[in-house]
């Protein structure tokens, strides 16, 4: 996919905040790297987290994995735009990284919560753009969950347990995908990415290039 240019005559485009939301197992994780794969100067945002390294994780590009003390700190100094407790492990996503990429017109992708995404919503409510998915049955969220192989049953009772919380906040999401197949589910991500990226109030300069080019046609 061709990544638009950032700026054209004047007119430069201020990134976005895209959040993809949903249950454990229902795709938001595999959906996000594909995404990142597929448009070029589209960021993942890494988060902070207290909770333990996985298998195949790496520090620094899944998580910075710190500790709750470390974390705490952090909380209180101000340095997340928005933080979470899940499973008795923190999350929280460092503030200046990301207002460095809005202002360079680059997006930056988010892979969290409804807690997390309402506060980023009140603290840049123009640069945000929701998307929640949702797994096409119950039946088939708890087979992801099995198949993955990453978690204890008891572990795995527990997401599911949580996962009809997560799914009450549905309408709080300017968009909602149902991933009944994880290609189409994409395809319907980046799309929405793309017209997201069209709005006119992205536009930085776009009234003044629109009234130079009228302003030549008049003569």
């Amino acid at each position: 996919m061709t990544e638009p240019d950032h700026s054209l005559n004047g007119v430069e485009r201020r990134g976005l905040m895209f959040v993809l939301s949903s249950p454990s197992g229902a795709g938001k994780t595999t959906l996000s790297r594909m995404l990142v794969a597929e448009t070029p100067e589209l960021q993942m945002s890494v988060s902070a987290t207290t909770r333990p390294m996985r298998p195949g994780e790496v520090e620094g590009r899944d998580y910075d994995f710190v500790d709750r003390p470390k974390f705490d700190a952090m909380v209180a100094a101000g340095e997340f735009l928005e933080w979470a407790n899940v499973f008795d492990n923190c999350y929280g996503t460092p503030r200046v990284p990301v207002e460095a990429a809005l202002s360079a017109g680059r997006d930056v992708l988010f892979d969290i919560d409804w807690q997390g995404t309402e506060q980023l919503r009140k603290r840049a409510p123009k640069d945000v753009v929701s998307v929640f998915i949702l797994p096409p049955s119950v039946q088939q969220l708890e087979h992801r969950l099995h198949t993955r192989a990453q978690d204890s049953d008891a572990v795995i009772r527990g997401r599911m347990k949580k996962a009809g919380d997560e799914m009450s906040h549905y309408d709080d999401y300017d968009y909602i995908v149902i991933n009944r197949n994880i290609g189409l589910a994409f395809e319907s991500v980046r799309a929405i990415l793309r017209a997201e990226q069209l709005r006119r109030d992205r536009q930085v300069g776009l009234a003044s290039f629109v009234s130079a080019m009228r302003q030549q046609l008049e003569r």
